[in-house]
């Protein structure tokens, strides 16, 4: 069964964006691609003028915001497979549960009615915090979103906790036929202490081998699996959000790994990188969650 790449629409400038960037992913990919738009029209059935039918506006905006979002992804590849569908819920709650029957899913950077200048939609930070498939926030600009830059980004976490992350990075560069940055990010103990035999130069040697080993132990698999993609692996010194937010300037698709606790619920699950990348990231970003 090939699960449908899942795109929320609500008919802002930002979710017509996420399907663009959603048509090319499921074109690279093979995949079906699930417009879906969650409204509350019957809470106001009764109350909202119904453009002289005996429908509810909502209802018929609803309908129309769906149905204009598959005309488009239509529009850029007739070929594609493309479903589209009103739900009875809020945003979160749809998105959350068209999740585990997804491949991954895809939102704007911001809704509809959003706050001139907020960095993030609450219903874009809210379900990828939560979703138990990838989630992919379309933001950045222009040429990060259609692919122009050449690369994908990947941020490599702690041992055991970035496996799902860096399988679907070198899935998304192989589709993509570009070049994978592996980049780990690495500090310095705030209170390191030396020996008179260990300077704080070999100290920094001993921290940035330490996170190359870790690099080449994280890769290897997923790359004999991927044998035709450029890896490029790379242990920089700093703060993690920092150093993946400058190198998405330049990327296509930056990918990081959230860690989900098995069965746990409720509250935004992942760490401050995920977090303030969402919100400041020059390119599309992917937060796939890594069970633990």
């Amino acid at each position: 069964m090939v699960l449908p790449l899942v795109v929320g629409v609500d008919g802002s400038d930002s979710s017509l964006e996420a399907v663009d960037w959603a048509v090319d992913e499921a074109t690279r990919l093979g995949l079906p691609l699930r417009l879906v738009h969650a409204s509350l029209w019957e809470r106001y059935e009764g109350r909202a003028p119904s453009f002289g039918t005996d429908r509810p506006a909502e209802e018929v905006v609803a309908e129309h915001i769906a149905a204009s979002g598959a005309e488009r992804a239509r529009a850029r590849n007739p070929e594609l497979e493309v479903s589209a569908e009103v739900v009875p819920e809020d945003a979160v709650s749809a998105l959350l549960r068209a999740a585990p029957d997804a491949f991954a899913v895809v939102t704007g950077s911001r809704g509809r009615g959003g706050i001139a200048g907020m960095l993030l939609g609450s219903v874009s930070l809210t379900v990828a915090a939560r979703a138990v498939c990838p989630v992919i926030v379309v933001r950045g600009g222009e040429r990060n979103r259609r692919g122009a830059s050449g690369g994908v980004v990947l941020g490599v976490g702690d041992p055991g906790q970035s496996s799902a992350a860096v399988r679907f990075a070198f899935r998304e560069a192989e589709a993509r036929d570009c070049v994978l940055h592996a980049v780990r990010v690495w500090r310095r103990p705030a209170h390191e202490h030396f020996d008179h035999l260990l300077t704080a130069a070999d100290a920094a040697d001993v921290n940035e081998e330490r996170a190359g080993a870790l690099l080449t132990d994280a890769l290897h698999e997923p790359g004999r699996d991927h044998p035709k993609v450029d890896v490029r692996p790379r242990a920089v010194e700093g703060v993690a959000h920092k150093v993946l937010q400058d190198a998405s300037a330049e990327a296509d698709l930056l990918v990081v790994g959230a860690r989900r606790r098995h069965g746990a619920v409720g509250g935004l699950q992942f760490g401050r990188v995920a977090h303030a990348l969402l919100h400041h990231a020059a390119c599309p970003v992917a937060v796939v969650p890594e069970e633990v």
